[in-house]
């Protein structure tokens, strides 16, 4: 690729969402966009652009969780929480991964995921004090890789090259996300960990947690959607990790799905079908949790004011010397007043 970046490339009509302020000055400002959808799916308000095709990254997990679920995957739902997960690399995590395989006389051989140490900080130094090395089960995404490896198997299908977009799993996870998003899908590239990774937006992607959401909140829905959604809501620890502010939202707020993604992204899909997606348009991981607080209020959601259950993860404190001196928080302008 080269490095000449048109300028059509970089243009964006993302807007300000978060500021971290030291002092009394500002010193740095995220941009991005938001897009906040009804329980019909219809786009009740958006921050940038909501239209705008974009990665979601491992936001997606979700999405292709259901396909999976569609394609024959019956997992006891810690296990499947596992496999929409970008978890930290705790045992849990680590021999749930195990165990997908076992359950369909797989082994890590199957794997065709990067290899990596573990995404959680503790997790990662107790792995390194323990002797261990990057390898395939550590990696955040090996639970999604054990299930899609695990549906081939169910299928009759080649489990070596389940990566590739030509394979039927994959023309499958394509097909699922275009339906679930409503979007026209005509990009593709490859995600982090190998998978295929589409340009979606995020009214789509709104949609698609609401649908998921909705689903898992109504007691007679027996469809994939609603199995994945409530294995998540049952185990938000599988999902992402203890510590992790994912599974800290989805606690405070049972019953809503919720899945962050690399570069900035967040989904949450509430149990009336209601739901948000934020991309910060820098990538920056600190910003995306109190710009989706604040999304989640501007809804009327009572737990994402500021007092409500949600008030922890809506800022975050900037320290000098060891003490605070500042705040990163959402910007209130963006948003619509409830």
């Amino acid at each position: 690729m080269s490095s000449a970046i048109a300028p059509s490339l970089i243009a964006t009509t993302h807007v300000p969402l978060a500021v971290q302020i030291r002092g009394d000055l500002v010193e740095g400002v995220h941009y991005g966009s938001v897009a906040a959808v009804g329980a019909d799916g219809g786009l009740l308000w958006e921050a940038g652009d909501a239209s705008a095709p974009f990665y979601p990254r491992s936001a997606l997990k979700p999405l292709q969780a259901v396909a999976l679920v569609r394609a024959g995957l019956d997992l006891p739902q810690e296990l499947l929480a596992l496999a929409a997960a970008s978890h930290s690399g705790a045992p849990m995590h680590r021999d749930g991964t195990l165990r997908i395989l076992e359950r369909h006389g797989l082994d890590v051989s199957a794997l065709e995921n990067t290899l990596d140490l573990p995404y959680g900080a503790a997790e990662r130094e107790s792995w390194l004090r323990s002797g261990g090395h990057a390898d395939r089960v550590c990696q955040n995404c090996s639970g999604k890789h054990a299930a899609m490896a695990a549906v081939c198997a169910l299928n009759g299908w080649e489990v070596s090259g389940y990566l590739d977009p030509g394979h039927p799993l994959q023309r499958l996870v394509a097909d699922v996300i275009a339906e679930l998003t409503g979007d026209n899908i005509t990009e593709w590239t490859t995600d982090g960990c190998g998978t295929p990774l589409p340009a979606v937006t995020l009214a789509g992607m709104a949609r698609a947690y609401g649908r998921l959401s909705r689903a898992g909140a109504d007691d007679g829905a027996s469809g994939a959607e609603a199995i994945v959604a409530r294995a998540m809501a049952a185990h938000p620890e599988m999902v992402a990790g203890e510590g992790r502010d994912v599974t800290s939202l989805m606690r405070l707020l049972p019953g809503a799905v919720a899945k962050d993604g690399f570069e900035g992204v967040q989904l949450v899909g509430l149990p009336d079908g209601r739901a948000v997606a934020v991309k910060i348009s820098d990538g920056g991981d600190r910003a995306r949790m109190p710009v989706t607080v604040r999304a989640l209020a501007a809804l009327g959601v009572a737990e994402a004011g500021a007092e409500g259950a949600l008030a922890p993860l809506a800022a975050a404190p900037v320290f000098g010397g060891g003490r605070p001196v500042g705040v990163l928080t959402a910007l209130e302008d963006p948003f619509p007043t409830v």
